[in-house]
């Protein structure tokens, strides 16, 4: 029998816990923010126009909080276009009416309308970011999200002396929508960008730029977390600070292994947490960044962006900054050196089975021009349009209901569920196609999977028209990336490579090159998911597919119910 002195221990424990756990609880906050969207003039490169930019800002305001606290972000539309906000990588736990891509999980936010997004941080700490979800509005509608620990928590490495934020990106001197539009009209590929950015400035080597350089500060001896955001609308980015050496620490809102690099690679989309010290000569060493292109022939924006790190104990801020040696921009072994360094800092609860085992193609298409089109309408090569397809379907967005309110309300006619779970058709992926195979199928098609389903996608990179790195990025979920290679994925040699111990858990992929990525998750998150190419260019030709996850048992396992002020179409 228990002694009285031990139970009294035993309640006094316990209510300890209680009111710990309370305390986790109270402690977290909720945050409110006003996004207004608007029209502002921003002048780069020698010239201005007006930007579709958050409460003026560009980039956007960054939204600073703590694993655990929750956002409440009223966006007011005051400009010409219609849009959406997606916070991405945000787990988005049963409120998928707040995830935000347009037609996915919700109408746009028209004109002179608003919307009210709310949803909580859980279980994740590091950088994610938030961009529009429609047209090429993100190309400068875009912030930083930066999660610190839970409060009481502390970062699993020593606290750093500062904490600075990069957000790259690209700026072009057209309406980023006008170009896109013409590229629609034209079926071509849209121009590329006339400039590279740190946080909304390029830097020393571009006209009219210097003046407004980023200058970030730093001491001799400190250590700064230093958060590299890709936010570029359609380029995979190198990036390098001179004569320093990064610790990663994060990706994509968790914690890595670290491991040490002088450079670093993401695709749109990605994040990267890295720890620099102020262990050299003090001075200015400038940050650059410049393109990783994959694809071979295909045109892209050959400059270079730069930023300052300059030593606070410099003895002059006027002195010529030392330069990185950047990568050479097709160099696919640099980057694969990156991408496959990433571990989880211990043991994962990655599902060793699988209930659903999909497999993806993604990549480029061509469509005949159709009858009586203009020659005008027809420019990609040989009087074709481009598009793009993930198991040679095509994605069409829906117009007149999102995907998560017909799902919801059980609507019928704007989507289907026959998404295939492999290729129609098996051949050489990364080999010579043949010209049969390269106009895929257009549709609104989805692939249901139950709730707690354990799911494995082995994603295949196609060589159609030309092979490249796609960022591929799942909303609503982490997942594991258990492996990657080159060529064409076989099942009965590359399991062997699986790593099923600490793979990384990220949001967004790098589809390696004429070659493979497999990613697990469980599907414990309701609603409709898009996993889609994050260059826009290729989403907006069609590299898309949606996940529809059915509800639990019981209110938790169940998406909640749609919000009053939920954009209507």
């Amino acid at each position: 029998m228990a002694q009285p002195t031990s139970i009294v221990s035993l309640m006094f424990l316990t209510i300890l816990l209680i009111f710990s756990s309370l305390a986790c609880f109270t402690n977290a906050k909720t945050h409110y923010h006003g996004f207004v969207v608007q029209a502002t003039k921003v002048t780069r490169l020698c010239k201005t126009r007006n930007s579709i930019t958050v409460n003026g800002q560009f980039p956007g305001p960054t939204l600073e909080v703590n694993n655990g606290d929750s956002l409440v972000i009223k966006v007011v539309n005051k400009a010409k276009y219609n849009v959406t906000i997606h916070w991405h990588g945000v787990r988005q736990i049963r409120t998928a009416w707040a995830d935000g891509p347009e037609f996915i999980t919700q109408c746009p936010i028209r004109p002179g309308q608003s919307y009210t997004y709310r949803f909580t941080i859980s279980g994740q700490e590091g950088t994610l970011w938030w961009h529009a979800h429609s047209s090429w509005l993100r190309a400068t509608v875009y912030g930083a999200i930066v999660i610190h620990p839970k409060q009481g928590d502390s970062y699993p490495f020593p606290k750093p002396n500062r904490d600075s934020v990069i957000m790259l990106g690209e700026w072009w001197n057209a309406n980023p929508i006008d170009v896109i539009n013409e590229a629609r009209r034209t079926g071509g590929a849209p121009n590329v960008s006339d400039a590279y950015t740190i946080n909304g400035k390029p830097g020393d080597l571009y006209n009219c730029s210097s003046k407004d350089t980023i200058k970030v500060p730093m001491s001799s001896g400190e250590a700064n977390l230093v958060r590299v955001i890709n936010a570029a609308l359609n380029q995979q980015l190198f990036f390098k600070i001179a004569n320093h050496k990064f610790t990663v620490v994060g990706a994509d809102a968790s914690y890595v292994k670290p491991f040490t690099t002088s450079v670093l690679m993401l695709g749109p989309g990605q994040t990267t947490d890295v720890l620099i010290k102020g262990d050299q000569t003090p001075g200015r060493y400038y940050m650059a960044a410049r393109a990783y292109a994959s694809a071979q022939g295909a045109p892209f924006d050959n400059t270079t962006t730069t930023a300052i790190l300059e030593y606070t104990t410099a003895k002059s801020n006027s002195s010529k900054p030392v330069m990185p040696t950047l990568p050479p921009f097709n160099d696919t072994n640099t980057a694969t050196a990156f991408t496959t360094s990433f571990r989880s800092p211990g043991k994962t609860l990655v599902p060793k089975t699988v209930d659903e085992n999909l497999f993806i193609t993604a990549g480029l298409g061509i469509n005949k021009c159709p009858p009586k089109a203009k020659a005008s309408t027809c420019q990609a090569p040989n009087n074709t349009r481009f598009t793009a397809s993930m198991n040679n379907v095509s994605f069409v967005l829906p117009s007149n209901f999102s995907l998560l309110q017909a799902h919801h309300n059980g609507i019928p006619g704007v989507f289907t569920t026959d998404f295939p779970a492999k290729p129609p058709v098996t051949f050489d992926y990364t080999g010579n196609v043949s010209r049969s195979l390269w106009q895929p199928t257009r549709g609104t098609k989805v692939y249901k999977l139950k709730y707690g389903d354990k799911v494995q996608v082995v994603i295949q990179g196609t060589s159609i028209f030309t092979a490249e790195n796609h960022p591929i990025h799942l909303h609503g979920y982490d997942f594991y990336v258990v492996a990657e290679g080159f060529g064409n994925f076989n099942p009965k040699t590359d399991t062997s490579k699986f790593n099923l111990v600490d793979p990384p858990l990220r949001n967004t992929v790098s589809l390696p090159v004429n070659g493979w990525a497999v990613i697990r998750f469980v599907a414990d998150n309701p609603g409709t998911w898009i996993m889609h190419c994050h260059l826009d260019v290729h989403i907006g030709w069609g590299l898309a597919m949606v996940f529809v996850v059915d509800n639990g048992v019981g209110l938790m396992e169940s998406l909640q119910q749609p919000p009053k002020d939920l954009p209507r179409c």
